[in-house]
């Protein structure tokens, strides 16, 4: 598997530009970091967490790929020129978040009720942009069986690539992907594809790629929250531990004690790797201060 690209997956709160950069400089770039999602504003300017994702500066690690969720074509294209402008070389569209918030909007995977709608969205940018454009979709809204038609869309236009979460949008995170929606797209798709979904520990990984020879690329989400150095090879305690006060001292610096919360969020996937992890879990939970966050963090590290 040496010649896999492996993708971070873009988490609302979690894969901050923070959080991108000091995995790139602790355990090596990955191929591709996908930033959160940003949305055009026709009403208002970026609020400066928006930003702050998308200025180059923060994202000179490694290549970085903004994705943009909306289902309107001239808000995509003029966010996509903008992010040109900046010095990104591709952007991703994302059809893919189940959130009921963005889903009852049409956005997200929400968007692929509404397939004509979505080929005319695709037809436009294509037509109005020069510049690498993915898509990172999910296989329909409801049913599997959706994802056919849908295909036959994407294989309209010159993707980048396609990122395939096979669950439906109703699904949420439950259930499990259907690799039998990945391995028809494997045989029908005219685009580079790319699967994500499930890959949470080294045994998924390779078993996918067992069920899947061949396959060049993969995005992992959860997998390196929980396991920072999944594909570095780097997953001793060390380098973990290293990564984190990198990581927690970032924070402190840029949004004080805030980083409270954004280290709490980590550590709803991390505890998993330790020993007594619900009784660490219950811990966190209860910390209320940077103090009570920093002796939990002196216990564990004697774990």
């Amino acid at each position: 598997m040496t010649d896999v690209k492996y993708y971070l997956a873009p988490m609302e709160g979690v894969t901050t530009w923070i959080y991108r950069r000091a995995h790139a400089q602790i355990y090596g770039p990955l191929n591709k970091y996908f930033t959160p999602f940003v949305e055009p504003h026709e009403k208002r300017t970026f609020k400066k967490k928006e930003i702050d994702e998308i200025m180059p500066e923060h994202n000179a690690e490694g290549y970085t790929v903004p994705q943009i969720l909306t289902n309107k074509p001239d808000g995509f294209i003029r966010l996509a020129k903008a992010l040109k402008e900046l010095g990104y070389q591709e952007v991703n569209l994302n059809v893919g978040c189940p959130s009921k918030t963005v889903t009852v909007k049409g956005k997200g995977s929400g968007f692929l009720e509404y397939p004509q709608v979505l080929d005319h969205f695709l037809e436009e940018i294509f037509s109005n942009l020069d510049m690498k454009i993915s898509v990172k979709t999910r296989a329909g809204m409801y049913e599997h069986e959706e994802f056919e038609h849908l295909l036959e869309i994407y294989n309209k236009y010159p993707l980048e690539e396609l990122i395939i979460h096979p669950r439906v949008g109703a699904d949420f995170y439950r259930n499990e992907p259907s690799w039998e929606v990945y391995r028809k797209a494997r045989k029908n798709s005219k685009n580079p594809l790319c699967y994500n979904g499930d890959l949470f520990v080294k045994k998924y990984v390779q078993k996918f790629f067992e069920e899947f020879p061949g396959e060049d690329r993969v995005m992992i989400g959860r997998g390196i929250m929980v396991n920072p150095g999944l594909v570095s090879g780097q997953d001793d305690k060390e380098t973990f531990w290293r990564f984190h006060d990198r990581l927690y001292q970032d924070y402190r610096e840029h949004i004080g004690d805030n980083a409270l919360y954004r280290m709490k969020e980590l550590w709803f996937y991390q505890i998993h790797s330790f020993p007594d992890a619900e009784k660490y879990a219950k811990k966190l939970r209860k910390t209320k201060t940077l103090l009570d966050y920093d002796q939990v963090m002196r216990e564990l590290k004697n774990k």
